[in-house]
């Protein structure tokens, strides 16, 4: 419950900042020298504590220069994507003076683009991976571990020049990895399009920590990393191949992987593949010390540098000279073409700590061979290497047993690669409805949280309606029903398409238990509709059905109806019909268990075990569901009224008649009839009294009094209190409503 967690945070502090707002206030501290005369100074630099809906506000459609009815989907469907392959394919051998390919094959170097494209992905929630192109922005296309794939990006412009709007850079960065490891002998598990490219940065937290490659995301004594993270050190993308905080020690290395693959969505074999696989190709490059050759990186680079960064001055600043990690080296004597040679040099030889050119520590065989060729100079050899990072798949007792089995069943190990490429690429993607293209395999996978396919006819838009009528006369409440409609469609987020109320997973294992969904009131609620379901779909025509998903979606339209009906609105919430019900064989629960909602704002839920303060959680919550700032002061209005707080909890339901869809919430919490003072009997709590009589009114959290607080919530909601309002906040919140309701029907 919000009462006791809210006590708990709110004695030490009404809003803790966000990292990132923690972040504002540091420049703000630091001056105004932060700011170039005649620049504004954003609100937080005033006023660093105040809730932050930026994340609200991000990716408008005005960003956008195809315009909001582009549809990248019918364009790509016009690609001929073999061409697209050859020209990727020819782009692979063709040297380029100002960018040397090593070895003569840029494979390697697309491999590692399309890696780091994709591997920000967290399950924690949902952000980051390969969809949007995000690393075509700062701040991942000036992370230090991103160093040098600029120049991966502009040997593609020309590819991406010629299609145009075809294929996005999305697309065509995982493409060209798929491509690389083709052409270099590796067959991928297959390809999907259908990542639509963003057109500004995602505003993302990545991190307490306000230098690059810092690390202060553990718990004490380094166990643990802090949630939503997934990275161990600010501006890397997986773990410090030298070893946690560079101590080069293999096993401490294995449980920084393990957990740092595991927010990834990868199991201990996943894990594996990736890296030996990955590391079956290419090298690293760390031929001098970064500081001593190596200039700023893209976004601090100067104009006449076009986007382009880390200028090296140190001999040919490329080639042989090159500079990225530090770390320099091979795995393999076959660097451009794949062969199991990374797991048999695991074994075959024994390892010591050594150093790079640079200084990073590195592994190499003790009486090795020198039997790499070097990536550009003629008749020279060199030792394989290894990062600590790689000594551990053979340290780690289950990673050894892996290892250990590939070592004797290569074609095992090619398999599983091939695999957790495609998961690696395809994670964020969502369901495989949004899979386009050729290549899309046919197997489906368990983490594609895949739903059965519909093999009867839907229900007509009179039947919808019949339907909303047998569902109201069952005697389950309005409240009831928008709680359970809520439950199964609020669980999607956007970020990577997963969840919502396609499959009516709330009725399964691990949703149906979520204690943000009263599992016990929810149980009986979606008893009652399963019944009617079953009574209608006897009704039916021969052929004709209605799954559960829809029944719960249709409850939940019929509830918002019937509200909108008693506070003397008529408004019809039109159905989208078609989603089927999902089983539980078909659940990954552990997997799923990652959507379970620590906050949820829209029905005044907080758990313990958050990681955000409450206000914080809103914004992530309503930024999660795709909402606009407009959307979630609508929706939390309407689901106060409607009395759909976790647990029955009363606390901002300003109304005196529950199950209503008035604007009471806002003309209760706007007004000046009424005051508002800290509860005397429950810190973190609220309680608005009556200026006249004295009378106790309304109980609050903060998360409902922000909107009469905030300046930007409070011009939001005086529209809906207003005398013209109630009108426009029913339909307002019937579209907010439908929105998320439909969210995950692609």
């Amino acid at each position: 419950m919000i009462n006791q967690t809210l006590a708990k945070l709110l004695t030490f502090s009404f809003i803790v900042a966000l990292a990132s707002c923690a972040s504002k206030k540091d420049k703000g501290m630091a001056g105004a020298e932060q700011f170039a005369e005649g620049e504004p100074k954003p609100i937080s630099f005033w006023w660093p504590e105040r809730l932050d809906l930026s994340p609200l506000r991000q990716h408008s459609p005005e960003s956008n220069p195809y315009g909001e009815k582009f549809d990248y989907a019918r364009e790509f469907k016009k690609l001929n994507i073999e061409e697209v392959k050859k020209d990727i394919a020819k782009v692979l051998t063709e040297s380029q003076d100002w960018w040397p390919a090593d070895w003569g094959n840029y494979g390697p170097f697309f491999i590692r683009m399309a890696w780091h494209s994709s591997g920000t992905y967290r399950v924690t929630d949902g952000r980051g991976g390969a969809a949007g192109g995000q690393l075509r922005f700062e701040p991942q296309n000036s992370w230090p571990d991103n160093a040098n794939l600029d120049k991966a990006r502009r040997l593609l412009w020309p590819i991406k020049q010629k299609y145009g709007r075809k294929i996005s850079w999305a697309d065509l960065m995982v493409l060209t990895g798929n491509v690389s490891l083709e052409q270099m002998g590796f067959k991928p598990f297959g390809f999907a399009g259908g990542r639509t490219d963003d057109w500004e940065p995602d505003l993302v937290y990545w991190g307490p920590e306000t230098e690059h490659l810092a690390s202060n995301r553990h718990g004490k004594g380094r166990k643990g990393l802090k949630k939503p993270l997934g990275a161990t050190r600010m501006s890397i993308i997986y773990v410090n191949p030298e070893g946690p905080d560079g101590n080069p020690d293999p096993q401490l290395a294995a449980d920084d992987i393990r957990e740092n693959f595991g927010r990834m969505a990868m199991n201990d074999e996943e894990t594996v593949a990736l890296i030996a696989g990955g590391h079956s190709f290419g090298k690293a490059h760390g031929a001098h010390k970064p500081d001593d050759c190596v200039g700023a990186d893209p976004a601090a680079s100067p104009v006449e540098q076009q986007g382009l960064g880390w200028k090296n001055k140190c001999g040919k600043g490329h080639s042989e000279d090159t500079v990225t990690s530090g770390l320099e080296g091979a795995w393999t004597a076959s660097p451009t073409r794949f062969t199991h040679m990374y797991i048999q040099n695991l074994y075959n030889f024994e390892w010591e700590l050594t150093t790079s050119p640079a200084g990073a520590k590195q592994w190499v065989p003790k009486d090795g061979a020198k039997n790499v060729p070097d990536a550009h100079v003629k008749r020279k050899f060199h030792k394989p290497i290894m990062f600590t990072t790689d000594l551990a798949l053979k340290t780690d007792p289950k990673y050894r047993e892996i290892t250990q089995r590939w070592l004797k069943n290569p074609k095992e190990f090619e398999d599983a690669f091939a695999r957790a490429w495609f998961k690696l690429t395809h994670r964020d993607m969502g369901p495989r409805a949004r899979y386009i293209g050729k290549e899309v395999p046919k197997e489906i996978l368990s983490w594609q949280d895949p739903v059965p396919r519909r093999t009867y006819k839907k229900i007509n838009n009179s039947q919808v309606a019949e339907l909303k009528r047998k569902i109201l006369a069952s005697g389950i409440s309005t409240t009831d029903l928008v709680k359970t409609a809520w439950a199964s469609a609020s669980s999607f987020r956007i970020t990577d398409m997963r969840g919502g109320a396609n499959g009516a997973r709330v009725r399964l294992a691990p949703q149906k238990d979520w204690e943000a969904n009263d599992p016990k009131s929810l149980a009986m609620t979606l008893g009652k509709l399963e019944k009617v379901q079953k009574s209608f779909n006897r009704s039916l025509p021969s052929g004709v059905k209605v799954s559960l998903a829809d029944t719960i979606v249709i409850g939940g339209a019929a509830a918002v109806e019937s509200a909108a009906k008693k506070a003397g609105v008529r408004v019809n919430v039109p159905v989208k019909v078609g989603r089927t019900d999902a089983s539980q064989k078909q659940t990954d629960v552990d997997s799923f268990s990652n959507l379970e909602p620590q906050a949820d704002a829209f029905r005044n839920y907080y758990s313990s075990k958050n990681y955000m303060n409450p206000l914080q959680a809103m914004v992530d919550k309503a930024n999660l569901l795709g909402l606009t700032v407009p959307e979630m002061t609508v929706l939390v209005g309407g689901m106060r009224v409607l009395n759909t707080n976790t647990n029955g909890s009363k606390h901002g339901v300003f109304t005196n008649k529950p199950g209503v869809l008035s604007n009471d919430f806002f003309k209760n919490l706007l007004t000046m009839d009424n005051k508002w003072e800290k509860s005397k009997e429950n810190k973190g709590l609220y309680v608005g009294i009556d200026r006249k009589s004295g009378k106790q009114m309304w109980t609050a959290t903060p998360v409902d009094l922000i909107f009469g607080s905030h300046s930007e919530l409070r011009a939001v909601s005086e529209v809906y209190a207003a005398n013209d309002g109630k009108g426009k906040f029913v339909r307002d919140f019937v579209a907010a409503w439908n929105k998320i309701m439909n969210a995950d029907l692609f």
